[in-house]
């Protein structure tokens, strides 16, 4: 079997379980996605989806935002971790989307990863899902879901993204990543993954599956 034939199976066994992925974050528009992605790093959406409803009935633009000190941002945002950078990064964002983008988030990867707390992974998501432009945001779990099923060398998350991208159609890939999250959680965990199970690592895993 070639790789190109690999993929293809992954994605049907993907699009079987999977076939109308809906974003875990909750949000209304393009800036409380950006606000709720910021807070997902090293926490989970479950925790991000309780304290963003506590924070968007304070500020849903970031006008309102803006109205707030980042210390009182930090006590809403504090149980999804890193609350002192991730306060700043809210309140900094917000401010340039006011200064530099009359109000809106830009759709723009390069004004998107200019803002503070803003990486490429987060910019992917919005541009994504916001925006509906290709991208294919690889977090830590899709990082090592690519390695286990033997799509990439599991070097960094950036070789990850170019070894999906090479390998998948762009049509789909703001769907795909999504996929691939939540196969991740149903059948593909860090810890006690039972590969037998599992219907891709089962067939198409690598045979060391320590990572």
């Amino acid at each position: 079997m070639t790789k190109a034939q690999k993929v293809e199976q992954i994605i049907s066994i993907l699009d079987q379980h999977f076939p109308n992925p809906p974003i875990p974050l909750h949000h209304k528009d393009a800036y409380t996605l950006l606000i709720a992605v910021l807070l997902s790093a090293q926490c989970t959406d479950e925790r991000v989806n309780q304290i963003t409803p506590l924070l968007f009935e304070r500020a849903d633009n970031p006008y309102d935002m803006v109205k707030m000190s980042v210390e009182e941002i930090r006590e809403i945002i504090k149980p999804c971790g890193l609350s002192p950078m991730k306060s700043k990064g809210i309140y900094g964002l917000s401010k340039m989307i006011i200064e530099l983008h009359d109000g809106h988030v830009p759709a723009s990867f390069k004004d998107l990863e200019a803002m503070p707390a803003v990486g490429h992974k987060t910019a992917s998501v919005v541009m994504s899902q916001a925006f509906g432009v290709p991208a294919f945001p690889v977090d830590t779990h899709i990082h090592r879901l690519a390695y286990r099923w033997g799509l990439s060398s599991g070097k960094n998350v950036e070789q990850t993204e170019k070894d999906l991208k090479r390998l998948t159609p762009e049509s789909i890939w703001n769907k795909l990543h999504l996929q691939i999250i939540y196969f991740g959680r149903k059948f593909c965990p860090a810890r006690g993954h039972q590969i037998d199970a599992c219907p891709i690592c089962s067939v198409y895993g690598r045979t060391n599956m320590t990572r």
